[in-house]
């Protein structure tokens, strides 16, 4: 190894010690999906990033969803799937297909893609020692609730089970799946299922992972990413913002009204962005601070 290339790496480590010291012992609640859950390089990126985390100290814990999975499984096997207002209209053949897709398919590959580095991550779902408990969510369609059968908005958070998983030195990875009191399951969405947990667990950062470099100033007409803003800024835009980054930045919003210090949204496709934005003095993406 050349000696420039080690003094750069040396570098590296060097500006990452602040951030380490500032982040030793805190929990990050981090939303997967998009590419990043599909692109093989990307996959295994995402768990060395989980790991060292783990190693540096920190708690990860690991919130996912599964649409392009589950859209596949539904086509497989048959079942439409309709979407009113932007949420998946969820009967309850297809929450069985739904409930297998995210617990029994995406959870074990999440958990054995991690666990290839150790014997860290733990695999469980909202459902798990009531983790998450929701009551049946309508969609608007023009000011009207309409019916979409078993969608899911959280009420609860019970989050004792992850906490004693993270005091064991596991890493989490929790599918979105929820309970209800009323005996049904609910498919709930991951972005607001990773902010709830945020909030409970009393988490220092919430990271959601999207397939966009961060929260555009003036999208369509230019591509400049807004750096930082707050809870007030955010919750003005939210109206104008493209049908896929509201439930995302919502849950930022939620994040920080709730008490996380601080919420970001990433760039997914970029290998190591949890790491870039953990522990480099610029890091990337948007943040939403209170």
């Amino acid at each position: 190894m050349r000696l420039s290339t080690a003094q750069s790496k040396a570098g590296a480590l060097i500006e990452a010690l602040p951030w380490l010291t500032r982040f030793h012992g805190a929990t990050i609640v981090i939303k997967y999906g998009g590419n990043a859950m599909t692109e093989e390089t990307l996959k295994e990126g995402f768990a060395e990033d989980v790991v060292f985390l783990r190693h540096a100290g920190l708690h990860p814990v690991v919130v996912h969803g599964g649409g392009p999975q589950i859209s596949g499984a539904l086509d497989r096997l048959g079942i439409e799937s309709t979407f009113t207002a932007g949420l998946r209209v969820t009967t309850p053949e297809a929450m069985q297909v739904v409930r297998m897709i995210l617990t029994g398919q995406v959870n074990r590959d999440i958990v054995g893609l991690v666990n290839r580095h150790g014997p860290f991550a733990v695999g469980m779902s909202g459902e798990d020692a009531h983790l998450f408990t929701a009551v049946r969510k309508h969609a608007l369609v023009e000011g009207e609730p309409v019916d979409i059968g078993q969608v899911g908005e959280i009420v609860q958070v019970g989050p004792g089970a992850v906490h004693a998983m993270i005091e064991d030195g596991r890493i989490p990875v929790v599918s979105s799946v929820a309970r209800g009191d009323d005996g049904q399951i609910y498919n709930v969405n991951a972005d607001t299922a990773a902010a709830a947990l945020a909030v409970a667990l009393q988490a220092q950062k919430l990271i959601v992972l999207t397939d966009v470099e961060g929260l555009y100033a003036n999208w369509p007409d230019d591509t400049d990413v807004i750096d930082q803003l707050d809870a007030d800024e955010l919750e003005k835009l939210l109206p104008t913002l493209s049908s896929g980054m509201v439930p995302k930045m919502e849950a930022c919003l939620t994040a920080v009204r709730g008490g996380v210090p601080q919420a970001h949204v990433l760039d997914g496709r970029v290998t190591h962005s949890l790491l870039l934005e953990i522990f480099t003095n610029e890091g990337i993406g948007t943040m939403v601070m209170p």
